[in-house]
This record gives C-alpha cells, sequence and structure tokens, in this order.
C-alpha cells in the first residue's frame, strides 16, 4: 500500500497555514495537533485521514490552483530556467509540489515578495497595465534626497520616453549619504522604480518589494514561501477588480 503520508509542516505550509520553518516552530511551541493529540516535530500525516488543527481550528488543504508568495532574496532572477547558469527562483521553489510561475517579476538585484502560481487568470489581473494593483517598496536611495525629487517621483518621470503614472512617495528614514524611502507605484514597468531614481540622479542601494495589493511579506525569512490563503487571493484578486471565481 502507498504511504500518503506527509510531513506535518509540509503540510501546514501547503495549507498556507505558514512556511516550514514557522510551522515547526508552532509545532514545538503546541499549537498543532493531530487527530486531537499535540504534534511533535518530525511527525507524519495522511491528509485523507488525519485530522489537523492549529490553535483549534480545523486545517484542511483546497484544492484547485496553486498560489504562493516568495521571499526572493538578491541574486536570483526572476525565471524558472536559464541557460547561462544563473541562480533562478525556481531552485527556491522546488518543493512547491506543483509548476508555478511568477507573477511579474523582480530584478537581479531587488528582494522581497514575489507570487507564483499556476493560474493564469489571476496573474494577467495582476500584471495587465489596465490592473494598477498597487505595489509597496522599500527603497534605500543615495546621496540625500530633495523636496523636489520628492514630488517628482510622485507627479511622474520620464521614463524610456513617457511618464510614469503617479506614486505614493514618504521618507522612511534619513541616514548619513542615504535615504529611506516608501515607494507605492500601480503598474509594474521594466525597473520601474531604478528608472525613476536613476532620472533624478538618485542611486538605488537596495530595493525591496514589501507588499502587493494587501498581502504583506512579513516576517517569511529569505528564500522562504508560503502558500496565500483563501482570504489573500480574494483581497488580490478583488484589487484588480475582477470576481475571484474568474480566477478558477
Amino acid at each position: 500500500m502507498a504511504d500518503n503520508r506527509v510531513r506535518l509542516q509540509k503540510y501546514l505550509s501547503e495549507c498556507g497555514v505558514a512556511s516550514r520553518r514557522k510551522a515547526e516552530e508552532m509545532i514545538a511551541a503546541g499549537k498543532v495537533r493531530v487527530n486531537g493529540k499535540p504534534a511533535e516535530i518530525g511527525d507524519k500525516i495522511d491528509p485523507s485521514r488525519d485530522t489537523v488543527e492549529v490553535g483549534g481550528k480545523k486545517i484542511k488543504k483546497s484544492k484547485g490552483h496553486t498560489y504562493i508568495m516568495l521571499h526572493k532574496p538578491r541574486g536570483f532572477i526572476t525565471t524558472m530556467s536559464d541557460e547561462m547558469g544563473r541562480k533562478c527562483v525556481a531552485q527556491l521553489v522546488e518543493n512547491v509540489g506543483k509548476r508555478v510561475y511568477p507573477v511579474g517579476r523582480l530584478d537581479r538585484d531587488s528582494e522581497g515578495l514575489l507570487l507564483l502560481t499556476d493560474d493564469g487568470e489571476f496573474a494577467n489581473a495582476m500584471t495587465h497595465p489596465t490592473k494598477h494593483v498597487p505595489k509597496t517598496y522599500r527603497v534605500t536611495v543615495r546621496p540625500l534626497v530633495t523636496d523636489e525629487q520628492i514630488t517628482a517621483l510622485t507627479v511622474g518621470v520620464e521614463v524610456d520616453g513617457r511618464m510614469t503614472m503617479p506614486s505614493e512617495v514618504r521618507i522612511l528614514e534619513r541616514q548619513e549619504g542615504r535615504v529611506v524611502l516608501e515607494i507605492i507605484i500601480y503598474e509594474g514597468r521594466n525597473r520601474q522604480i531604478r528608472k525613476m531614481c536613476e532620472a533624478l540622479g538618485l542611486e538605488v542601494a537596495r530595493l525591496k518589494r514589501t507588499q502587493i495589493g494587501s498581502v504583506k511579506l512579513g516576517m517569511l525569512k529569505q528564500g522562504d514561501w508560503r502558500n496565500l490563503t483563501d482570504e489573500e487571493v480574494h483581497k488580490l484578486m478583488t484589487a484588480a477588480s475582477l470576481d475571484r471565481k474568474a480566477a478558477k
């Protein structure tokens, strides 16, 4: 008889409860029960037979498409294969269990929240230029930023022969020789924020995407991934002004 059991932390991750590392912490903290008994690190479960609870709530893996978020580290390119042998995000999601692909891009030198899915309708809703799903970035620039540059970033900057859409910009920190900005954009042009800053004479020292729509990167560690919850998928589709049923 085939062994259908999977490691408990893997199952919790696939259900969108938490990353595997976080799931292990939850198990160790006694927050997870299997068939009414406290779970232990290393436990395996049969999803078709065993009952898993986290904080008293039953956990069940939903069928259908897969939606995950990855904390992409710098140095990885946003592709599932690379003929030049460079590190790509495919290496970080090999254990998802399904073939997923990136939704949009983060360039090699950028880091942070990257969505991946096997749902073409969802991917189109997130990336289509008419949808304007907001994307939030933490951007460290050098040297200093003037009020005029902040205004230009907010109103729009000419990039590749056309103006960018208005953005939301605020200063998070002022450090010696550099400033940390939060920039929210509503379009996803290639290397947009870097090109906006370069057009204004600002050097981007670090760029991290922290949020897409209402979905935040949170404490997910670099290189880790987790499933999106049904609620998160619904909110993203709502942000794209589409009914979530259209994504199925």
